[in-house]
Formats: C-alpha cells, sequence, structure tokens
C-alpha cells in the first residue's frame, strides 16, 4: 500500500514538475577565448552561474555592474543555491575550459557575465545550451554554441 502512495507521489510531481515548464540545464563544457591583443596588460574576470533556486534565480542582478558591485552579499545570501565557476583570462589568450561544478545538470538556470562586458550587458542565458562558446573582444563577450 505504501508503495502505490509513494509511486503516485512520485508520478504526481513528475507530472507537476514537467508540466510548469522547468527545465534543468544541459551545460556540458564553457569553452572561453579572448579574441584581444596579446600585447595588452589586461585580465577579464568571467563568471559561470549555475542556481539552483527559484528565488535566486528571480533576485539575479540585471546587469554587469549590479553583478559585481554586488557579488560579495549576493553569494553571502545564496549559499548552497548556487555555484559560481569564476574565471581570469588574460587578453590574448587562446583558450581555456571552465571546470564545471559537479552538480551542474541540475541547476534551474545558468548565466554568464564577463567583467570586460559593458556596464549596463545583462547575463547571457546559457541554461539550454549544451557546448557554450564564450570570446572576449574589443566590444565586450559574445556567447554561442560550440560546434
Amino acid at each position: 500500500m505504501r508503495l502505490g502512495r509513494f509511486l503516485s507521489s512520485s508520478s504526481l510531481f513528475c507530472i507537476l514538475f514537467f508540466m510548469s515548464g522547468t527545465t534543468l540545464a544541459e551545460v556540458s563544457s564553457v569553452f572561453i577565448s579572448s579574441k584581444l591583443d596579446p600585447n595588452a596588460i589586461i585580465i577579464t574576470e568571467v563568471d559561470v552561474i549555475f542556481i539552483y533556486d527559484t528565488d535566486i534565480a528571480n533576485s539575479l542582478p540585471a546587469t554587469k555592474s549590479a553583478w559585481y558591485s554586488n557579488k560579495r552579499g549576493f553569494t553571502a545570501n545564496a549559499a548552497e543555491k548556487m555555484d559560481i565557476v569564476n574565471i581570469f583570462i588574460p587578453q590574448g589568450f587562446d583558450s581555456e575550459m571552465a571546470s564545471l561544478p559537479a552538480r551542474r545538470a541540475e541547476a534551474l538556470k545558468v548565466v554568464v557575465f564577463a567583467y570586460h562586458d559593458d556596464s549596463k550587458a545583462e547575463p547571457r542565458d546559457i541554461t539550454n545550451m549544451v557546448d557554450v562558446l564564450v570570446e572576449i573582444d574589443p566590444f565586450g563577450i559574445r556567447v554561442s554554441s560550440r560546434d
């Protein structure tokens, strides 16, 4: 009898989960490349943020400057509800494969911020991308699927 209740409860949860439109992240790799002058003495910070909580996802800062100005406060309040992969890329560096968190497939939302980007730049949502390419160029960052 208990098994029957468990199965019907589990089935109901799965149906509600899939009907709610909630999807889990598909990100399996993030590759970062800098297209800037290798002689420049600049290092760009890139944050790949894996969010596991709906409230945290909804309260994510809307711009690059809002993220970096309050990153410490935001992450302190988020605790275990998010993972941040923080990478520093020297300009002209050919490429870097980011080391992603083990629980990345559980993320509800995955976004990218880069310090080199425009101050009003919004986070790039990469939740539904599998192999991600982040390119840093003189105008900011460009995010696309890596083929």
